[in-house]
């Protein structure tokens, strides 16, 4: 089509020709392109902007014959001169083409405009900075390290992002730039022993490989000669005081300052461009005005200059430096044959294409729908056609319109196919946006953007995960920082200020160290951590410190664990209820629901996979299901509901969804409606975008049972709706319903199985699920490459959201700026219009007509408007993986869990996402709203949703669990160990006893085998690291969990050494101890003794006969000890001896009469 046009230009043989073909619109240019790469040869494709580059990425592989690799070279996603460094990421991406570069023959590269006039480091320096490493292979440790700090790697703890590195021992853990996972080196002496990657979230390993490829960690280098080379060049650029400028210190001391990108001239004699690494047959073609965003984006660079270069602590280099002027960046193109695509129809061209601008099909008219325009054009129009859906679901949609049209389109796959087959008319499924058309009797693409103008589709960029079960369980002592209050089982509330050695019996154990009141210490053997919770219930600085050894801790637990008695029989009360209701069995449908399963296209995060077996086991179980899921935003908890859903419908019943907004009703609709494509199920949505006869249908065919599965918002609820057989409702976003709403699902509760979904559960709810009167399964592992959002909570500042708009737009993004006032909402869109001219805002709030909020919502999701002005409208709102910068004003006006939710509407795709909370002066912010403000700025990592709900927790109380007061008692005690209490006095009440409130808290069982037992500051020098293991340790319940956490700390940090053996053999011995109901073992190199609780279950004759057996080993003392003599010098001995010695105790079930 396009290939002989070209022919009977230059390009691509000859060099510094410049050819131009037009006019094109559409996704031509892209069917273009495709046909134009052959093999032999590199294509770089330059576009005008960033999300011309996108889109082309995603049209491409529609339009190749056969697949070909592209290459996308990414933006830093920063302004010029910005302050912010790229993320590791897109360094990584960026380094690795230009790696690969000089040495490519095939592909297509996609670069924008703006990009390509960055300058970079000359290619000698990326080849040349790239080191080799293989299995059998000599390395000198401190030369490596020194090399890699050199090449710019940071020296961590542990190894998570690109540019790390780090050393333990004979273990080497480096994550390379270009690399999908980091490798781990182990050394055997000075040899490369073995080559493996391991997966950063679990640290365990994947494979082992025999070779890597190290490249830089940054675009310039950090070496004592370019720091050199930086500091005379800085010398000759700037006159200024050097000592005042934060870049030249930092830089001076081999650190990387955020920004450091913008000074990359300064670090080597001259620099290249992206020209330098194309290989020689490269051929260029260009597409839409590249020359006005070059003249653009140059102007941009000279006003950002002028703006910002007076900062005499931070001068800046010219733009020349820094940046090809537009004149160089042309001259720079006639080193290649140029083939420019032009899409202006009046612009002169050396060969003419037969392009049309394809026709808009999208219907002006209410009753007209977009299939009728569609079926008149099939009719008008000589030529094939192939409909392109955006999805599975909109492709059976769009199939059953137009089988009102008697139209039956044939299923192809991509355009090839379909101009191969011959057919008049065939559908396919691809994320395009814009049609082909070549006039009335050609070959032409309709697209579903063309048709309905407006619609939202579901578009995801993420790349598959393969995320490890890393136990995120241990988040409770994760934050154990210095200062932080907990709570010790036996002595009460403390601070915890570190860890300490000491020197016991001459041999050294580590122990937490916690401040009581009145400055008195504690000291915690590390064995025993499982006696130490951290504190929460109010604020942690305002927590009550006990006096050790006063019986204010004794009263403050009575007091407590009376409240929870008397709690503990209502929860019964509630319990039996639920529990004594017979729910419907659903039965299994293996094959068929293996193959609804086949078709989600990410793969299942390990916690979404509990998720979803826990739900089936409580449908396929008698019981009714209540189940919260409690999932950060967009970690997919709708996957979740989906597999329900068709586990209910493929039981014949009928499945509500209750959303708490139409836009989150309509998203949802759309979602459900593509998994369900290809099933026989009947998905509907109730809405104000419907008609009132259309609602009426719908409510007859609900009652009537020829609707599977319903959607809507709290419409559902009201009386004159009736379902036929419903067996499961779904309600998401919970925590933005009323209690009245509530009651009426309350109601529904006794007979229905129920799936609550929620980011972050409101207290209450929470109290209820930790509770255990509903189930709660959390979702909190990240699907992979999302980045967490950088959060920074500043002073209302226009210099700072015109930079933060910027930012965002530059690299192709859109952003949402909150403001939570209707009455002022206008007035806010002139003044950020005033300040930002070129960028298009639209305005949304709840007041508007629906019709009118639908067009604005789905016009911004396809990109028509940059900023989003809207109130809190959006916190239940679609899903935009384009946005990713959120301004939110008076942010101190809005609670923990809004904040969080409207958060998590950025940070949806790949790119690093931004949250700005704009607040009044620190002066005017109350306390409370400072603490939630702190907490959700600290709460940055993913999956944090959850956490934010217990601290939301501290800062409002815990509110009582039944009724409404705040609680005092968990105040006085903590929550975890209020829960605790709770949970006993449930379980004793079950056993038909009345609960004991002066009986002890179960204090576990303390093992003490006289030798040293820790993890050794030489084996993991990290303190949070052991703290973490310590607990992870004392909290493993079975001896394969033990296993498995030895293999992992081998895998990690090597070999055990002696002392970490002994702890595993001490949480052996205490696991065994603790079933027989022992207090604490003792045992040196003579012998020791066993010392039992009240309530053991060994028989006292056991312990009687074993004395009479052998008098002189053994002895009692006292009614529970067991005194034991036998020489046992070493600690392996002393460990078999008293597990032999466990094994001869006999265990009574139940004391018989003739004993007592």
């Amino acid at each position: 089509m396009f290939t002989h046009l070209v022919e009977k230009t230059p390009w691509p043989q000859k060099r510094g020709s410049r050819s131009s073909l037009g006019p094109f619109s559409g996704c031509a240019d892209a069917r273009c392109i495709a046909e134009l790469a052959v093999p032999g040869r590199l294509l770089v494709v330059v576009t005008s902007d960033t999300s011309s580059a996108l889109a082309l990425e995603r049209e491409l592989p529609f339009f190749l014959n056969e697949p070909r690799e592209i290459l996308a070279f990414p933006d830093w996603e920063t302004l010029p001169y910005d302050n912010f460094s790229p993320h590791q990421d897109i360094i990584s991406e960026r380094l690795n083409t230009l790696y690969r570069l000089p040495s490519l023959t095939d592909g297509i590269m996609i670069v924008p405009v703006p990009t390509l006039m960055h300058r970079l480091a000359p290619t000698e320096y990326v080849a040349g900075a790239s080191l080799v490493l293989q299995a059998g292979q000599t390395l000198d440790v401190t030369t490596f390290r020194h090399n890699l700090q050199r090449n710019g790697y940071i020296n961590v703890e542990t190894v998570y992002e690109h540019g790390e590195f780090a050393l333990r021992g004979s273990l080497l853990d480096v994550y390379p730039m270009g690399t999908d996972l980091p490798f781990r080196i182990d050394l055997l002496d000075n040899e490369i022993d073995s080559l493996r990657t391991f997966e950063p979230d679990s640290q365990r390993t994947v494979a082992r490989v025999n070779g890597i490829n190290l490249l830089p960690a940054r675009e310039y280098p950090l070496e004592p000669s370019a720091v050199r080379r930086f500091q005379l060049n800085w010398y000759d650029s700037f006159e200024v005081d050097h000592d005042l400028c934060p870049t030249y210190v930092d830089v001076s001391a081999g650190r990387s300052p955020g920004g450091c990108e913008y000074y990359l001239p300064l670090f080597f004699e001259q620099c290249a461009t992206l020209f330098d690494y194309f290989p020689d047959n490269t051929a260029i073609i260009t597409t839409g005005d590249h020359h006005g965003a070059a003249q653009h984006f140059w102007n941009e660079v000279s006003i950002r200059f002028e703006e910002y270069g007076v900062d005499p602590r931070r001068p800046l280099l010219p733009p020349k430096r820094c940046f090809t002027p537009v004149e160089e960046l042309y001259e720079q193109f006639k080193r290649f044959p140029v083939l420019e695509l032009r899409h202006n129809p009046d612009a002169t061209v050396h060969q003419q294409t037969t392009v049309v601008p394809p026709p808009n099909l999208a219907s002006n008219h209410h009753g007209e729908s977009p299939t009728d325009n569609l079926a008149r054009f099939l009719e008008e129009h000589a030529g094939p056609v192939l409909l392109c859906a955006e999805s599975a679901g909109r492709r059976e949609v769009l199939l059953e319109s137009l089988r009102e049209h008697q139209l039956e389109p044939t299923v192809v796959t991509d355009w090839q196919r379909f101009i191969d087959s011959g057919l008049n008319f065939a559908i396919a499924t691809a994320p395009l946006d814009r049609g082909l058309y070549f006039g009335p009797d050609h070959p032409t693409l309709v697209c579903e953007a063309q048709l309905f103008g407006n619609r939202v589709a579901q578009r995801r960029r993420r790349k598959k995960s393969d995320e490890s079960a890393q136990a995120n369980a241990f988040k409770a002592l994760n934050e154990l920082r210095e200062g932080v209050a907990v709570v010790h089982l036996e002595h009460g509330v403390g601070r915890y200020i570190g860890l300490q050695k000491l020197a016991v019996d001459e041999q050294e154990f580590e122990f937490l160290a916690l401040e009581y009141a009145q400055g008195s210490r504690l000291y915690v053997p590390v064995a025993s951590l499982h006696l130490i919770s951290r504190y929460s219930g109010s604020d942690p600085e305002t927590a009550p410190l006990h006096r050790l050894g006063s019986d204010q801790w004794e009263k403050a637990r009575r007091k407590a664990s009376e409240k929870a008695n008397d709690i503990a029989a209502q929860l019964l009360e509630v319990y039996a209820r639920r529990e004594a209701r017979e729910g419907y069995i659903f039965e299994s449908q293996d094959q068929a629901y293996a193959q609804f399963c086949a078709a989600f296209p990410f793969e299942e995060t390990p916690d979404q996979e509990a998720t979803i077996r826990a739900v089936l086991e409580d449908m396929y179980s008698p019981r009714v299901m209540d189940r919260l899921v409690c999932g950060d935003v967009g970690f997919g908890k709708t996957e979740v509901a989906l597999r329900a859903a068709f586990v209910a419908t493929s039981n014949q019943k009928q499945v509500a969804i209750l959303v708490p907004t139409t836009l989150l009703a309509q998203q949802h609709y759309n979602t459900f409606s593509d998994r369900f494509a290809d099933w026989p199920i009947t998905v509907e949505v109730v809405s104000r975008f419907k008609s009132a006869k259309q609602l009426t249908e719908t409510m007859r065919s609900a009652t009537s049972g020829g609707v599977d599965i319903l959607i809507g918002t709290h419409k559902l609820l009201q009386n004159d709706f009736r379902f036929n057989d419903l067996g499961l409702l779904i309600i998401d976003e919970e925590h933005r319903f009323g209690v009245k709403q509530k009651e009426v699902i309350k109601a529904l509760r006794s007979e229905v199985d129920i799936l609550t979904l929620t980011a972050t559960p409101i207290p209450r709810t929470l109290n209820m699920a930790l509770g255990g009167m509903r189930d709660l399964s959390i979702i909190a592992t990240p699907p992979a490459r999302r980045l967490s959002i950088k959060t920074f909570v500043r002073e209302h500042n226009i210099a700072l959201i015109k930079e933060a708009v910027l930012r965002e737009t530059l690299r192709g993004g859109q952003v949402y700026y909150l403001h939570n006032e209707v009455k002022t909402i206008e007035e806010t869109a002139r003044k950020l219009r005033e300040l930002l001219p070129d960028i298009n805002i639209a305005v949304a709030h709840g007041q508007m007509p629906e019709n009118q909020l639908e067009q604005v919502m789905s016009s911004f999701y396809h990109r028509h408007q940059h900023v989003l002005l809207c109130t809190t409208i959006i916190e239940t709102g679609i899903d935009i993986p384009n946005a990713n910068t959120i301004i939110i004003d008076r942010a101190d006006k809005l609670g923990l869990a809004q904040l969080h939710q409207l958060r998590g509407r950025v940070g949806r795709s790949h790119h690093q996402a931004y949250a700005y909370l704009l607040t009044p002066p620190r002066s005017a912010i109350s306390k409370d709203a400072g603490k939630r403000l702190e907490a959700i700025e600290a709460a940055g990592d993913l999956g944090s949703g959850y956490l934010l709900a217990t601290q939301d927790l501290e800062i409002r109380g815990a509110g009582e669990l039944l009724g409404d007061e705040q609680s005092g008692q968990i105040h006085s005690v903590g929550f975890s160990m209020y829960m605790d209490m709770l949970q006993r006095a449930v379980a004793s009440l079950k056993r038909g006893e009345i609960p004991n409130v002066d009986a002890p808290l179960d204090q576990g069982t303390e093992v003490n085998l006289h030798a040293p037992a820790l993890i050794p500051d030489d084996y993991l020098p990290d303190v949070n690291g052991r703290l973490i293991l310590y607990k992870r340790i004392a909290a493993a319940a079975s001896d394969s969990e033990l296993r498995s956490l030895q293999v992992e700390m081998i895998d990690r940090f090597g070999l055990l050494p002696l002392p970490v053996n002994n702890l595993f053999q001490v949480s052996r011995l205490r696991l065994k101890a603790q079933d027989l109901g022992i207090r604490t073992i003792e045992a040196g190199p003579e012998g020791g003794s066993i010392d039992f609780k009240v309530t053991t279950p060994v028989d006292p004759m056991s312990l009687v006969k074993l004395v009479q057996s052998d008098p002189r080993s053994f002895k009692l003392a006292g009614a529970t000890r067991l005194r034991f003599e036998h020489s046992l010098p070493d600690i392996d001995e002393r460990q078999r001896y008293l597990e032999q010695l466990m094994d001869s105790f006999v265990t009574a079930p139940h004391k018989s009469t003739d004993n007592a």
